[in-house]
């Protein structure tokens, strides 16, 4: 029985193949302006991995999320992200009772049972703060040639600036007052990091938070994020071995038991 989820986001497209739970491939790929074709690809690539033909003639069923779900003619079914995430965070870490997704383009929140199952949920959909794209462009203004370096140099420094506004807008505009002030720039870097992490902590006021806390999307990969959300919730997030595919996982898996439920 081999089943694929795809989780085409915003900013990147993910792809998962399982056979009886197992991960035979995966792929990550920049969605681009043509969510079909990164669909496409993705799905491709993880199927190439897995050793299999590079379509999806192959495979028995396939559940698509994120924001392009709709648009995948070769799904078969169609399950919201927060149902996803929660499902592949639970698989890998069973102990999982709360979630932070940080992505490209959004960031959530989500309080899982002991099944794995959404008890509660908040998402941040209608502004850059608080995700990956509040890290580009803040990189971009204090001219660091990639986020892949912000995470470190925001662990050098030894006085985060306040960035006080939740609006990216604005807090480019904290930015270049601060720098003009000059100001060290590791710490409007890490000033930068804690706003995002008092950003989703304010998204997840409303929810219960409790251990085992995981941390996925994207910037998990970013330690500075990281640390900051450690500090501001008082627990230590756990991150998954690749964070981005979280939501694609959790696809695949609603696919197989969607399978055996029909067994």
């Amino acid at each position: 029985m081999r089943v694929a989820g795809i989780d085409v986001g915003a900013a990147t497209a993910k792809a998962v193949v399982l056979e009886n739970s197992r991960m035979l491939g995966s792929a990550v790929r920049p969605t681009g302006y043509d969510v079909k074709l990164a669909a496409d690809r993705v799905m491709s690539e993880a199927l190439e991995e897995a050793g299999l033909s590079m379509t999806a003639d192959g495979l028995d069923y396939i559940v698509a999320t994120g924001y392009a779900r709709g648009s995948l003619s070769f799904a078969d079914e169609t399950v919201t992200e927060i149902i996803c995430h929660a499902k592949g965070a639970h698989f890998l870490i069973p102990t999982t009772r709360f979630i932070i997704d940080i992505g490209g383009q959004d960031s959530k929140a989500i309080e899982v049972d002991p099944e794995g199952d959404v008890v509660n949920f908040a998402m941040n959909d209608k502004c850059a703060a608080g995700t990956g794209r509040f890290l580009e462009v803040m990189a971009h203004v204090l001219e660091v040639e990639s986020v892949a370096q912000m995470g470190p140099l925001a662990l050098e420094s030894t006085a985060p600036c306040n960035i006080s506004s939740v609006c990216t807008v604005f807090a480019e505009t904290e930015i270049v007052v601060l720098r003009a002030e000059g100001k060290d720039r590791r710490d409007l870097i890490a000033g930068v990091h804690r706003a995002i992490s008092l950003r989703v902590a304010g998204m997840a006021s409303g929810i219960s938070v409790k251990p085992d806390a995981v941390f996925t999307g994207g910037v998990a990969k970013n330690i500075g994020v990281r640390k900051f959300l450690d500090e501001r919730f008082g627990m230590t997030f756990l991150v998954p071995e690749e964070p981005q595919i979280i939501g694609a996982l959790g696809a695949a898996l609603i696919a197989q038991e969607e399978l055996e439920r029909r067994r």
